[in-house]
């Protein structure tokens, strides 16, 4: 039998999910929670099962690489699939903690009465069907199905071909799970059909999808942003500055710079510029390069003045750094690659960091309260941080748990996207007969008698 269209196979679950919207945002709270409860402790129990799964998936991915040429590529492909016991049980943590969380649907931000008497609030209220394209490992389809669910939004969710029988049986199991504790059938989708398009007809259902999130590199980043026709969640993209003031705290800052790049480099808010007032440039760079180079293993680029300071160390038997270009300046590389710049001052760091593109975490490393208040004013980014590693603009650093990714938006939400971002508000009116003045009045006797309450 034919397989049915990419278009006509997506139009239909999309359809299907518009009819699951109002029942999902219905769902109480703590039904919500023992479902998410139920769903942990079946991934636990299947632990055996998704390894086995992912066993397979790993296979099918050796076998892709067939070539001696590309063999170190095809050891980090399999590195990357395969999965252990302790990434099944931090998914299952993971649901836990998401349980945890307060129910953010039907929370009352702010409340007040106008002087007529009507008492006004405004309503946390989900915002119905999120599309979620992703590259990335289970634990983030795990996290995301989880977070949508308690936020009250009915998910469809794309993942990587890669996991293909991963996926298959942890959607098996959580689906089965939350139907037990009450869930209704349709709360979410897995798709699993490995077709290109299928992301593609996701990316252009504006009428089914009331907002889209990428999960990935920059690549899928920006394929979203070009063809979605709805809102786009979490675009993660933006550079991550670290801003070194000639007033600084050197062992502190050389932690700093090495935690914002080197803790995770592939993550979005890793490090990928660092800003150094040249006047400390002497005694702050070489022994932060030596180390990155050396210990991290992270590729840097530099400046023409950091070039001019470091050049001796090709000649010393140490690993050289590269020139910067212009495009490094623009670039978040999500990966072992940091580019340095020396800058006369404040004002250049400013400038810079405001001429090369969206910022989605900024740092200052300073012992100046003048500059730090000065640099968290002027900065326009996700988030601005004095003193602390890039790396902690994410949901849990700031107490409110998991989230499903990070935005460098002007719109709807900045940082991290948890279960409150995953909401918008409605107001709601409590009145006892007031209107709109002027009120219409009937101009006629007659019209009047015909209005009065029997």
């Amino acid at each position: 039998m034919p397989e049915v269209p990419v278009k006509m196979y997506i139009d239909k679950i999309l359809k299907e999910c518009r009819n699951h919207v109002s029942s999902q945002a219905l769902l109480p709270g703590p039904l919500k929670d023992q479902a998410l409860r139920a769903m942990a402790d079946r991934l636990a129990a299947d632990e055996e099962a998704i390894l086995a799964a992912n066993e397979k998936d790993v296979d099918a991915v050796g076998k892709s690489y067939e070539s001696d040429v590309i063999k170190d590529r095809m050891k980090a492909a399999v590195a990357r699939v395969r999965m252990t016991a302790d990434d099944v049980k931090e998914m299952a943590d993971r649901l836990r903690l998401i349980a945890d969380l307060p129910d953010p649907v039907g929370a009352v931000t702010s409340r007040w009465e106008r002087p007529d008497g009507l008492q006004v609030s405004r309503v946390r209220v989900p915002i119905g069907v999120i599309g979620i394209i992703s590259e990335l490992k289970p634990l983030v389809t795990v996290e995301s199905l989880a977070l949508c669910l308690k936020s009250g939004n009915v998910a469809v969710f794309r993942g990587s071909p890669e996991w293909t029988l991963t996926h298959q049986v942890i959607g098996t199991g959580l689906r089965e799970a939350a139907e037990q504790a009450g869930v209704p059938a349709g709360a979410w989708v897995l798709i699993d059909r490995p077709e290109k398009d299928v992301a593609v007809e996701m990316i252009r259902s504006g009428k089914a999808l009331d907002a889209i999130i990428p999960r990935g590199g920059s690549g899928l980043r920006k394929a979203v942003l070009d063809g979605a026709r709805m809102p786009v969640l979490c675009y993660d993209g933006g550079l991550t500055h670290l801003y070194v003031d000639a007033d600084t705290d050197m062992p502190m800052t050389q932690n700093i710079a090495i935690n914002s790049k080197a803790q995770l480099a592939g993550a979005a808010n890793s490090l990928d510029t660092l800003l150094v007032q040249q006047v400390i440039g002497r005694q702050f760079l070489p022994p932060l390069i030596n180390r990155l180079l050396d210990e991290f293993k992270i590729e840097v680029r530099g400046c023409p003045k950091t070039i001019a300071l470091m050049g001796q160390m090709a000649m010393t038997g140490h690993t050289a750094i590269k020139p910067a270009t212009e495009e490094d300046w623009r670039t978040q590389f999500q990966g072992p690659v940091l580019a340095i710049k020396m800058v006369a001052n404040m004002d250049e760091a400013l400038a810079h960091i405001a001429g090369h593109g969206l910022c989605l975490t900024a740092v200052i490393a300073t012992t100046n309260y003048d500059s730090a208040m000065r640099f968290t004013r002027e900065v326009d980014a996700s988030a601005v941080f004095v003193n602390a590693s890039s790396r902690l603009n994410a949901g849990d650093s700031y107490g409110f748990g998991a989230d499903i990714g990070l935005s460098g938006s002007r719109l709807h939400a900045k940082g991290p996207v948890g279960l409150e971002q995953l909401t918008c508000e409605k107001y709601v009116g409590f009145g006892s007969g007031q209107l709109r003045f002027p009120h219409p009045v009937p101009e006629a006797y007659f019209d009047a008698i015909m209005l009065k309450r029997p």
